[in-house]
């Protein structure tokens, strides 16, 4: 009995945390709950990925938090993906993603630099990531720009070196006017929650000591799974569960790097 009590528990949770997510996308208080005084606000923005689907499966809440309020997005996808051979299919299915997502293909630039190849092995020059970051700023008019923290979500090698890419950006004092966010990474136990995290996210955003975050719930959470569909190479079965039950699917935190 007690283990039936604690199911209908989290049910009610993920059912009550779901309506929170849709109730928020149809009305008004959508506003006070994501108030971030016009930070995000109709900015030209660059996400910076490692790999094809890094988009779909970990900022889509980000993505379209931003798209609604006029924001002109970018992504910058680091590699092809092309740890298993097929890193032109992979790319390809991003550019669909990325128009589900409502991010202009034009606007969505994959790399395939030797030097950048797909790989838990394969660690990237810091410095040479920052060097195309560099010249996307400049070429795109880039004020804003978001990328992982670094653990990087799964902890991925990869996403990692990314971050710290951007990190060697920040040095260059030229580029000072530019704002930088990092998806903040969870523990394992919340980031198999669900919607559930939403109320954990919401607190940690509102209570942060160390920093600025701010909480984007994802007002179309369907359009997460829509895009990640696009991804057909990678859309098995385990990765169709990681978005169905991953928190990053119905909300992201963002830090401000300083």
């Amino acid at each position: 009995m007690e283990w039936l009590a604690i199911i209908v528990t989290m049910v009610v949770l993920w059912v009550a945390s779901l309506f929170k997510i849709l109730h928020e996308s149809f009305s008004a208080s959508q506003v006070e709950v994501l108030n971030d005084g016009g930070v995000f606000c109709k900015r030209n923005v660059l996400l910076v990925i490692a790999h094809p689907d890094d988009e779909s499966m970990f900022f889509t809440p980000t993505i379209n938090y931003l798209s609604l309020r006029g924001c002109n997005l970018h992504i910058l996808c680091m590699s092809t993906g092309n740890a298993d051979g097929i890193g032109n299919i992979r790319k390809e299915e991003l550019y669909l993603a990325s128009t589900v997502l409502k991010v202009p293909q034009k606007q969505v630039k994959v790399l395939d630099h030797p030097d950048l190849q797909d790989g838990f092995g394969k660690s990237w020059n810091s410095k040479l990531l920052s060097k195309i970051i560099k010249e996307e700023i400049v070429n795109c008019a880039i004020d804003l720009v978001i990328t992982f923290d670094n653990y990087g979500v799964s902890g991925h090698c990869n996403h990692q070196d990314v971050h710290q890419g951007v990190r060697e950006l920040l040095q260059d004092t030229s580029h000072k006017e530019v704002e930088v966010w990092e998806l903040v990474s969870t523990s394992i136990l919340r980031k198999y929650t669900g919607p559930l995290d939403i109320w954990l996210s919401l607190l940690s955003a509102k209570f942060h000591l160390s920093g600025v975050v701010h909480c984007f719930l994802n007002e179309y959470p369907r359009r997460s799974l829509a895009a990640m569909a696009q991804h057909k190479s990678q859309w098995v079965w385990f990765r169709k569960l990681f978005v169905s039950f991953s928190s990053y699917t119905y909300v992201n935190c963002l830090r401000k790097i300083e």
